[in-house]
């Protein structure tokens, strides 16, 4: 369901509601046009305001942006209240769901970014090894407000979050070491770059983007629906939070791309040719996830939770950790930084192409 519309009890199909995206919002329907806006806003702030992404670089710490760590709980928490937790069950023992996901988001999505990184980049050492970091740190922010407004599994999304939460944490530096340093080397390739990973920054990254607002969302759901009841606080409560989960975004990307502005606008060419790696990698983790979700007989609104979540990556990690390893004027740090500058649109489109998809299954979400 859109962030800004209420909430019913069920999402109707495709066969019983008609067009969905006639039925979304002023906010949600220009989604698009919002976020080319704020992307510009951000863009031209950072470039024509002098000292702007210093300043804001300084308000962090231990390595995580404050004002960017504030829109993402902005945007992530009324998402999180609409999550209906007591059908958790149903979503993990889901065993199709469950084995896809880890499948396509810690064999096959860190493969496919290192395979196209070489293809793309073999002459650019720095925008290759940038690009890897990207593909390691998979979705746990963003993929909610895609899924949501894709009209996927809110339960599901807040499982495979987690759940890439918790591979993230034990994963990232091992995933690091075997394609950054082992596999180029048995590969012939060159002798490899350490990466430098502190769990603790990762642990951390995971408990702020989203422990707590998954904590504040569980607990908003727990009280509202024990003092108004479920359908009140559906009907009632959650309409009048939703648009704030699109505000967050909103704020977050201007914030995001007034702190690197000058560094993109700096390097277009080199901005372009690590653009291209990038919109092979989205679309080859939607499509095939999404493939893969319907081949296993998934309902549609799981199957697009699947394709999202894989689509997704943790620009913040990413960049944190390139620029902690490489510096903030290094290569890897730039690789890092176009991420969201591609991923967003690509995504916000791929919404827009799910919800045409939607429309193929039948009236049972199949």
């Amino acid at each position: 369901m859109p962030a800004a519309e209420p909430v019913a009890p069920r999402r109707p199909t495709a066969a019983e509601g008609g067009g969905v995206v006639g039925r979304l919002s002023t906010l949600d329907r220009f989604l698009a046009v919002w976020i080319l806006l704020a992307m510009a806003l951000g863009l031209g702030l950072g470039r024509l305001v002098p000292g702007l992404g210093d300043a804001l670089a300084v308000v962090e710490t231990g390595g995580i942006s404050l004002p960017i760590a504030v829109g993402l709980l902005v945007m992530m928490y009324p998402v999180l209240a609409k999550v209906r937790y007591d059908r958790f069950d149903a979503v993990t023992g889901d065993r199709r769901l469950i084995v896809s996901s880890l499948v396509v988001n810690w064999l096959v999505g860190p493969a496919v970014m290192f395979a196209l990184a070489w293809i793309f980049l073999a002459d650019l050492p720095e925008y290759r090894t940038g690009l890897i970091i990207v593909g390691l740190a998979r979705c746990i922010a963003m993929v909610v407000i895609w899924n949501d407004l894709a009209c996927g599994d809110r339960e599901a999304a807040a499982v495979l979050v987690a759940l890439n939460s918790a591979f993230q944490v034990v994963a990232f530096g091992l995933l690091g070491w075997f394609y950054l340093d082992l596999l180029p080397a048995r590969l012939g390739l060159g002798d490899g770059e350490h990466l430098d990973v502190s769990l603790w920054k990762i642990a951390l990254n995971v408990v702020v983007f989203l422990g707590v607002p998954l904590l504040a969302g569980y607990l908003t759901r727990r009280v509202g629906e024990r003092k108004l009841g479920r359908e009140a606080y559906e009907s009632g409560f959650l309409p009048r939070i939703g648009p704030w989960a699109l505000y967050g975004l909103l704020f977050t990307i201007v914030t995001l791309f007034a702190l690197q502005g000058r560094t993109i606008t700096s390097h277009p060419l080199d901005v372009a040719r690590i653009a291209l790696p990038l919109l092979v990698y989205f679309a080859v983790m939607w499509f095939g996830s999404f493939a893969l979700g319907r081949a296993v007989g998934l309902p549609y609104d799981r199957t697009a939770t699947l394709a999202f979540t894989a689509a997704g990556n943790n620009f913040e990690l990413a960049i944190a950790v390139a620029i902690a390893t490489f510096g903030v004027t290094s290569g890897q740090a730039l690789a890092g930084v176009v991420g969201p500058l591609i991923e967003v649109p690509v995504l916000v489109a791929l919404v827009h192409v799910s919800l045409a998809r939607r429309r193929k299954f039948d009236a049972t979400g199949r």
